[in-house]
Protein backbone atom coordinates (compact mmCIF):
# COMPACT_ATOMS: atom_id res chain seq x y z
CA UNK A 1 0.00 0.00 0.00
CA UNK A 2 1.10 3.49 -1.04
CA UNK A 3 4.21 1.55 -1.94
CA UNK A 4 5.20 3.32 -5.34
CA UNK A 5 4.78 7.07 -3.91
CA UNK A 6 8.04 7.91 -2.21
CA UNK A 7 10.10 7.53 -5.59
CA UNK A 8 7.43 9.38 -7.70
CA UNK A 9 8.33 12.50 -9.34
CA UNK A 10 6.62 15.72 -8.64
CA UNK A 11 6.59 19.20 -9.58
CA UNK A 12 6.92 21.53 -6.39
CA UNK A 13 4.12 24.19 -5.95
CA UNK A 14 4.09 27.20 -3.63
CA UNK A 15 0.31 27.77 -1.23
CA UNK A 16 -0.75 30.47 -3.95
CA UNK A 17 -0.12 28.26 -7.00
CA UNK A 18 -1.60 24.88 -5.22
CA UNK A 19 -4.37 26.90 -3.97
CA UNK A 20 -5.34 28.04 -7.51
CA UNK A 21 -4.27 24.63 -9.30
CA UNK A 22 -6.52 22.77 -6.99
CA UNK A 23 -9.53 25.17 -6.85
CA UNK A 24 -9.02 24.85 -11.65
CA UNK A 25 -8.98 20.99 -11.19
CA UNK A 26 -12.01 20.65 -8.48
CA UNK A 27 -14.13 22.78 -10.85
CA UNK A 28 -13.18 20.42 -14.00
CA UNK A 29 -16.09 17.52 -13.91
CA UNK A 30 -13.69 15.79 -11.19
CA UNK A 31 -16.20 13.04 -9.08
CA UNK A 32 -14.57 12.93 -6.00
CA UNK A 33 -12.02 14.64 -3.62
CA UNK A 34 -10.49 12.46 -0.67
CA UNK A 35 -8.32 13.91 1.89
CA UNK A 36 -5.54 11.78 4.10
CA UNK A 37 -4.46 14.10 6.73
CA UNK A 38 -1.78 12.29 8.99
CA UNK A 39 0.64 14.77 10.61
CA UNK A 40 -0.41 15.67 14.63
CA UNK A 41 0.94 19.30 14.73
CA UNK A 42 0.33 22.22 12.49
CA UNK A 43 -0.36 25.59 12.63
CA UNK A 44 -3.06 27.70 11.30
CA UNK A 45 -1.99 30.65 11.55
CA UNK A 46 -5.05 33.75 10.97
CA UNK A 47 -7.68 31.31 12.17
CA UNK A 48 -9.10 33.14 15.37
CA UNK A 49 -9.93 29.31 16.85
CA UNK A 50 -6.39 28.24 16.53
CA UNK A 51 -4.73 31.45 17.32
CA UNK A 52 -7.02 31.17 20.72
CA UNK A 53 -5.75 28.00 21.25
CA UNK A 54 -2.37 28.76 20.92
CA UNK A 55 -2.10 31.31 23.32
CA UNK A 56 -4.06 28.43 25.56
CA UNK A 57 -7.43 29.84 25.72
CA UNK A 58 -9.31 26.87 25.14
CA UNK A 59 -12.67 27.98 25.86
CA UNK A 60 -12.25 30.99 23.37
CA UNK A 61 -10.55 28.47 20.94
CA UNK A 62 -14.26 26.22 20.97
CA UNK A 63 -16.49 29.12 20.57
CA UNK A 64 -14.49 30.90 17.20
CA UNK A 65 -14.34 27.40 15.92
CA UNK A 66 -17.83 28.37 14.75
CA UNK A 67 -16.58 31.23 12.54
CA UNK A 68 -16.10 29.00 9.90
CA UNK A 69 -19.34 27.70 9.75
CA UNK A 70 -20.13 29.55 6.84
CA UNK A 71 -17.13 29.36 4.78
CA UNK A 72 -17.63 25.42 5.52
CA UNK A 73 -20.80 25.35 4.63
CA UNK A 74 -20.57 27.34 1.08
CA UNK A 75 -17.64 24.40 0.13
CA UNK A 76 -20.06 22.03 0.55
CA UNK A 77 -22.56 23.47 -1.35
CA UNK A 78 -20.59 23.66 -4.18
CA UNK A 79 -19.33 20.59 -4.22
CA UNK A 80 -22.97 19.63 -4.13
CA UNK A 81 -23.60 21.63 -7.10
CA UNK A 82 -20.31 20.19 -8.56
CA UNK A 83 -21.34 16.39 -7.65
CA UNK A 84 -18.35 16.40 -6.21
CA UNK A 85 -17.94 13.20 -3.38
CA UNK A 86 -15.41 14.60 -0.11
CA UNK A 87 -14.11 12.37 2.16
CA UNK A 88 -11.33 12.68 4.91
CA UNK A 89 -9.73 10.37 6.83
CA UNK A 90 -7.89 11.48 10.15
CA UNK A 91 -5.17 9.43 11.16
CA UNK A 92 -4.73 10.21 14.93
CA UNK A 93 -2.16 8.97 17.09
CA UNK A 94 -1.90 8.69 21.05
CA UNK A 95 -1.66 10.27 23.37
CA UNK A 96 -3.72 12.54 21.38
CA UNK A 97 -1.47 15.93 21.00
CA UNK A 98 -2.98 19.17 21.64
CA UNK A 99 -3.37 20.18 18.22
CA UNK A 100 -5.18 17.03 17.11
CA UNK A 101 -7.66 17.55 20.24
CA UNK A 102 -8.53 21.09 19.24
CA UNK A 103 -8.51 19.99 15.58
CA UNK A 104 -11.62 17.27 16.30
CA UNK A 105 -13.69 20.46 17.39
CA UNK A 106 -13.29 21.57 14.12
CA UNK A 107 -13.95 18.79 11.75
CA UNK A 108 -16.88 18.16 14.47
CA UNK A 109 -18.42 21.74 12.43
CA UNK A 110 -17.57 20.04 9.42
CA UNK A 111 -19.27 16.90 9.58
CA UNK A 112 -22.49 18.31 11.42
CA UNK A 113 -22.56 20.50 8.03
CA UNK A 114 -22.25 17.27 6.10
CA UNK A 115 -18.77 16.46 5.65
CA UNK A 116 -17.89 12.97 5.31
CA UNK A 117 -14.69 12.04 8.00
CA UNK A 118 -13.45 9.27 9.61
CA UNK A 119 -10.99 8.57 12.04
CA UNK A 120 -8.35 6.33 12.16
CA UNK A 121 -6.08 4.97 15.60
CA UNK A 122 -2.67 5.13 14.33
CA UNK A 123 -2.00 1.59 16.06
CA UNK A 124 -3.73 -0.16 13.71
CA UNK A 125 -1.63 0.91 10.76
CA UNK A 126 1.99 0.37 12.35
CA UNK A 127 2.27 -2.75 9.89
CA UNK A 128 1.81 -0.12 6.80
CA UNK A 129 3.83 2.47 8.71
CA UNK A 130 6.93 0.19 9.20
CA UNK A 131 9.04 2.15 7.17
CA UNK A 132 7.63 5.50 6.91
CA UNK A 133 3.74 7.23 7.61
CA UNK A 134 1.00 7.05 5.12
CA UNK A 135 1.77 10.46 2.32
CA UNK A 136 -0.48 13.42 3.58
CA UNK A 137 -2.42 13.84 0.56
CA UNK A 138 -5.41 15.47 -1.44
CA UNK A 139 -6.32 13.50 -4.61
CA UNK A 140 -8.72 14.86 -7.00
CA UNK A 141 -10.30 11.95 -8.90
CA UNK A 142 -7.45 10.19 -11.11
CA UNK A 143 -6.15 13.62 -12.28
CA UNK A 144 -4.14 14.95 -10.08
CA UNK A 145 -2.84 14.48 -6.06
CA UNK A 146 -0.86 16.76 -3.89
CA UNK A 147 1.34 16.14 -1.06
CA UNK A 148 0.71 18.70 1.16
CA UNK A 149 4.23 20.45 2.30
CA UNK A 150 4.68 22.26 5.64
CA UNK A 151 7.86 24.22 6.88
CA UNK A 152 9.93 23.50 10.04
CA UNK A 153 7.47 25.34 12.23
CA UNK A 154 4.06 23.36 11.40
CA UNK A 155 2.94 26.39 8.64
CA UNK A 156 1.42 24.96 5.20
CA UNK A 157 3.47 25.82 2.34
CA UNK A 158 2.39 24.56 -0.92
CA UNK A 159 2.21 20.99 -2.00
CA UNK A 160 3.95 18.65 -4.61
CA UNK A 161 1.94 17.78 -7.74
CA UNK A 162 1.57 14.51 -8.82
CA UNK A 163 -0.12 13.66 -12.22
CA UNK A 164 0.20 9.93 -12.84
CA UNK A 165 -2.87 8.73 -13.29
CA UNK A 166 -1.42 5.00 -12.66
CA UNK A 167 0.24 6.44 -9.41
CA UNK A 168 -2.90 8.48 -8.21
CA UNK A 169 -5.00 5.12 -8.62
CA UNK A 170 -3.08 3.03 -6.29
CA UNK A 171 -2.74 6.03 -3.86
CA UNK A 172 -6.57 5.86 -4.18
CA UNK A 173 -7.26 2.13 -3.51
CA UNK A 174 -4.58 2.80 -0.28
CA UNK A 175 -6.83 5.73 0.57
CA UNK A 176 -10.11 3.83 0.18
CA UNK A 177 -8.95 0.69 1.85
CA UNK A 178 -7.77 3.04 5.34
CA UNK A 179 -11.03 5.09 4.85
CA UNK A 180 -13.19 1.68 5.17
CA UNK A 181 -11.27 0.33 8.47
CA UNK A 182 -11.72 4.20 9.59
CA UNK A 183 -14.12 4.57 12.35
CA UNK A 184 -17.39 7.13 12.24
CA UNK A 185 -16.29 10.42 13.28
CA UNK A 186 -18.75 11.11 16.34
CA UNK A 187 -18.13 7.53 18.30
CA UNK A 188 -14.56 8.43 18.31
CA UNK A 189 -14.85 12.11 18.97
CA UNK A 190 -17.05 10.76 22.17
CA UNK A 191 -15.42 8.05 23.50
CA UNK A 192 -11.76 9.78 22.71
CA UNK A 193 -12.13 13.53 22.86
CA UNK A 194 -14.86 14.70 24.40
CA UNK A 195 -13.51 13.46 27.74
CA UNK A 196 -10.12 14.91 27.87
CA UNK A 197 -9.09 17.85 29.87
CA UNK A 198 -8.55 20.81 27.97
CA UNK A 199 -4.86 20.63 26.70
CA UNK A 200 -1.80 22.29 27.84
CA UNK A 201 -0.33 24.31 25.33
CA UNK A 202 3.54 25.05 24.43
CA UNK A 203 3.44 27.05 21.60
CA UNK A 204 5.68 30.27 22.10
Amino acid sequence: MFDSFPNSPSERMDRPTYHADFYRIRRSGIRFQNKLERGQNFKERGFASWEAFAAGDWDSALSLADEKREAYAQQFREAAQLNILERRLRVVEFPVTPYVQWEMFVLRLRVELGDNIRVLDARLISDIERERPVPEVVILDDVVMYEVQYDEDGNAAGANRFADRALIRETSAGFDALYERGEEFHSFFDREIAPLAPPVIAYH
